[in-house]
């Protein structure tokens, strides 16, 4: 995707046009929920990006959006600081019981908190959940666990905490923890815990913000970002080892909450200022989409 503001200063025509854009796609959107995925490198520069800001703005402007956060590179330096070290599996971390206790320790209580803090600051009104609270997320141990250990599946989703949040205006800042019939907490790939919650909430799009700006493919002298996908394209993707080790999972949530009822799922670069918003709100875009509706355009366009 192409879509920038770069050059808009100079041309007010392009400027207007652009904003009663933007302005007629937040119209129709208002009261619609859009689960967001925050998480690797994105969540540690948290404080100097534009996500909480973007979300806030969502918030105000009328839209529901819930967060849905991993925290990767906080688990690791807590894991190398107690002498341990970090293995992974097709971009999932292997979890014995003392990565266990670290993992919830950031996940719930440091990431989560300092979230929260950041949307507040940028006047929002966010509530930090882990998916444990209500048993949001039940879990089951992973088809791999004799490998991966307390890493979890998500075995059903009961949003209904969530739904009681947005309902009274608050924004869901919940962490990718999930919790197992027999009372263990597991630990759950941020992607597919979002995924999950977008299809339980009936949500009208997921947004996976990550490290890199979306999928690429390899072209003669370089690689290109892929805008759009169908389910079958992604699929073939994965299947042809175009998407490989940290993408693996990403793709397979956006293709889950595509095949689960959610009309479209984006992967968005966080790196990128406001890079949400731009994803959203223009009709370009930045990141891929991957969705059923071959005519569907990347922005949040009025529904039919």
């Amino acid at each position: 995707m192409s879509g920038t503001w770069n050059g808009f200063s100079s041309n007010p025509d392009a400027i207007g046009s652009s904003l009663a854009q933007a302005l007629r796609y937040v119209a129709a959107w208002r009261g619609r929920t859009v689960v967001v995925k925050y998480g690797g490198s994105a969540v540690d520069s948290a404080a100097t990006g534009t996500v909480p800001e973007d979300l806030v703005l969502l918030q105000q402007a009328g839209i529901r959006p819930i967060l849905v956060h991993g925290g990767g590179p906080e688990i690791t330096r807590e894991i190398e600081s107690a002498g341990g070290s970090t293995q992974f599996v097709d971009g999932l971390r292997v979890t014995d019981a003392r990565t266990m206790e670290i993992v919830e320790r950031v996940l719930g209580g440091a990431v989560n908190k300092r979230l929260v803090n950041l949307i507040a600051h940028a006047g929002g009104r966010a509530v930090g959940v882990s998916g444990k609270d209500a048993r949001v997320l039940h879990a089951r141990p992973h088809e791999r666990a004799r490998e991966l250990g307390f890493v979890g599946e998500v075995d059903r989703v009961e949003p209904r905490i969530v739904e009681v949040l947005l309902g009274e205006g608050f924004l869901p800042v919940v962490a990718s923890l999930g919790v197992g019939s027999d009372g263990r907490a597991y630990n759950l790939n941020a992607d597919t815990a979002a995924a999950a919650l977008a299809v339980a909430v009936r949500a009208d799009k997921l947004v996976l913000l990550t490290d890199v700006p979306g999928i690429y493919r390899k072209i003669s002298g370089g690689r290109e970002l892929l805008s759009e996908l169908s389910p079958e394209e992604a699929r073939t993707l994965l299947t042809g080892g175009v998407v490989s080790r940290g993408m693996i999972p990403k793709v397979e949530a956006a293709l889950a909450s595509v095949e689960g009822g959610v009309p479209s799922a984006h992967i968005v670069g966080a790196e990128t200022p406001h890079s949400l918003l731009l994803e959203l709100f223009t009709r370009s875009g930045i990141g891929t989409m991957i969705h059923a509706a071959a005519a569907e355009p990347v922005a949040l366009a009025p529904p039919a």
